[in-house]
């Protein structure tokens, strides 16, 4: 691939802009945004003139409602040699290029399973792409032309490419992107009108839950609205469970001893399935999920703290896995819980300890 032109400089579309530019792709930037393309430009993911004739690939990242509009502008205009977008949904896209008659042989729908909260070409960087799943969604129709230039882009952008059918990659998201999007904005929707008491005894795990929440509102709007089907279907599900729940703790608080029997079989039912689904989630780079154990340090909110100590596991020959942070309230300290392999915890905890560093038992 020698040249591309990127049509949308959000955060996906400038993301994969600036791996292509330091990858030596002449890259050309577009965007409805003139501030945006030029936004883009001045971090160095292209130039904001258009190309002379056309590009070896046309990658769109504009939202999903406009995905097959700007690509069927580009097909009939004969920007490009293949043509492919980064919709975080398929089908509808897919539906609508084959009504308008287009020949489908250049094109390639596909998904990169990665984001941020943040929206927008600052956001963007490099490595955003990196180990996570790249769906392509390839056709009967899909030539072998556009199929290599989307795998040579997954591979420039260190992703992991996964083939699916379309309709079964928006069921998928549908259930690990778009539905856990939905509770975590449910979740921190009752915090807004939320007693200030209540607020100041956040910890760790709501922090997890609701962090997603934090996304852009329009963009969201713009991906449910074109996934809703599969979207509903998953809360209608939740829902039920919900309801299964709710009548579980209304029978826990009761008076008669078998309904709070069957109130706990209920709880347990619930958090037992729990179990059994966390444990599917991939581990790193999408491997099987691995059990960690965590050693607990005590830090200071000052400059340099959590450098000094992954310099200090590193010399004692320890790989940190993973890392969690959980801030004291009303206290300028917390807690680094450093993820290690269960061998590692005593050479690791004796190393801290000799650091001087103080540790959580």
């Amino acid at each position: 691939m020698r040249s591309a032109l990127v049509i949308g400089t959000g955060l996906i579309g400038t993301s994969a802009a600036l791996v292509l530019a330091s990858r030596g792709v002449r890259v050309h930037l577009a965007d409805h945004d003139p501030e945006a393309v030029r936004t883009a430009a001045s971090l160095g993911a292209g130039t904001d003139t258009p190309p002379e004739g056309p590009v070896d690939l046309a990658l769109v990242a504009v939202p999903p409602a406009r995905v097959a509009g700007t690509l069927a502008d580009a097909m009939e205009r004969g920007l490009a040699r293949g043509y492919l977008d980064v919709a975080s949904v398929k089908g509808g896209p897919l539906r609508e290029l084959r009504a308008r008659g287009l020949d489908l042989s250049a094109y390639l729908g596909t998904h990169p399973m990665s984001g941020r909260e943040r929206s927008g070409p600052l956001a963007a960087v490099p490595d955003l792409f990196e180990g996570r799943p790249w769906v392509l969604t390839p056709t009967p129709e899909t030539g072998t032309e556009v199929l290599n230039l989307a795998l040579e882009l997954v591979a420039l952008c260190r992703a992991v490419p996964v083939v699916m059918d379309a309709e079964a990659h928006d069921r998928a998201v549908a259930l690990v992107s778009h539905m856990p999007h939905l509770m975590s904005s449910l979740v921190a929707a009752r915090l807004e009108e939320a007693e200030e008491a209540a607020v100041r005894l956040c910890g760790q795990g709501i922090r997890d839950v609701t962090r997603i929440a934090a996304s852009e509102p329009r963009m969201w709007i713009d991906i449910l609205s074109a996934n809703p089907g599969p979207v509903a279907d998953v809360l209608a599900e939740v829902a039920e469970d919900l309801g299964e729940t709710v009548a579980a703790l209304r029978a826990l608080h009761s008076s008669d001893e078998d309904k709070r029997t069957q109130g706990a079989s209920g709880i347990e039912a619930v958090l037992r399935r729990g179990n059994a689904g966390q444990v599917r989630v991939p581990g790193k780079h999408g491997a099987a999920p691995r059990t960690y154990e965590s050693v607990s340090v005590l830090i200071d909110d000052q400059p340099g703290q959590l450098a000094r100590i992954f310099a200090d596991a590193g010399r004692a020959g320890v790989n940190v896995e993973d890392v969690r942070i959980e801030h004291a309230t009303g206290q300028q300290a917390g807690f680094v819980q450093l993820m290690v392999e269960p061998g590692a915890v005593p050479v690791l905890t004796r190393a801290l300890g000799e650091q001087g560093w103080a540790l959580r038992t």
